[in-house]
């Protein structure tokens, strides 16, 4: 999984330094270094496949989105068991034992899982570990990120689809006599 996430990264770098290139020559730079507009097809072409590949990228970073919000999830419901455990009397509770977490309700072990529940003591020296505490702080930042990356994948989207029409339409004969 480790080499997963270095892959990811890596290609993610590439991909945004290529994009930024693509961006650079699909704007008004080109018009600036040739002194009048100038497009190929395959240019456009090229334009039109960053548009899609980002669009595609989109949709799977969303689906990364998604999955990451359910530890997030999970861990905080977690987190408030834990708070009610430090101060029973507080909330209300009789006893500490009588306090559980059941891990099956999230659907990510089967029901048939032993144990999937955890009650009382052991669910109090878990709440104590810097690790639980860790991995819920790295859920929330993998969340963000993943949240982060849709949000920019989108308006460069935006931005790729303006510029992508752009070129069409100057590519035309008639594209100043529209008007």
């Amino acid at each position: 999984m480790q080499y997963v996430i270095y892959g990811i990264a890596s290609f993610f770098f590439l991909y945004g330094i290529i994009l930024l290139a693509e961006g650079f020559y699909t704007t008004s730079a080109v018009k600036e270094l040739h002194g009048e507009f100038k497009t190929t097809a395959c240019g456009r072409c090229i334009s039109g496949m960053f548009v899609f590949l980002t669009y595609v990228l989109g949709v799977a970073w969303l689906g990364v989105f998604g999955f990451s919000a359910v530890p997030v999830f999970m861990f905080y419901n977690i987190w408030s068991t834990c708070e009610v455990i430090k101060s029973p009397q507080t909330n209300g509770t009789t006893g500490v034992e009588q306090i559980c977490v059941d891990i099956r309700q999230y659907g990510i072990i089967p029901w048939n899982a032993f144990p999937g529940k955890i009650c009382g003591s052991a669910l109090e020296n878990i709440c104590n570990t810097n690790e639980f505490y860790m991995s819920y702080h790295l859920f929330i930042v993998a969340c963000a990120g993943a949240g982060a990356t849709v949000i920019a994948l989108l308006i460069y989207m935006m931005a790729t689809t303006y510029n992508y029409a752009v070129l069409k339409f100057k590519s035309r004969e008639d594209c100043c006599t529209k008007f």
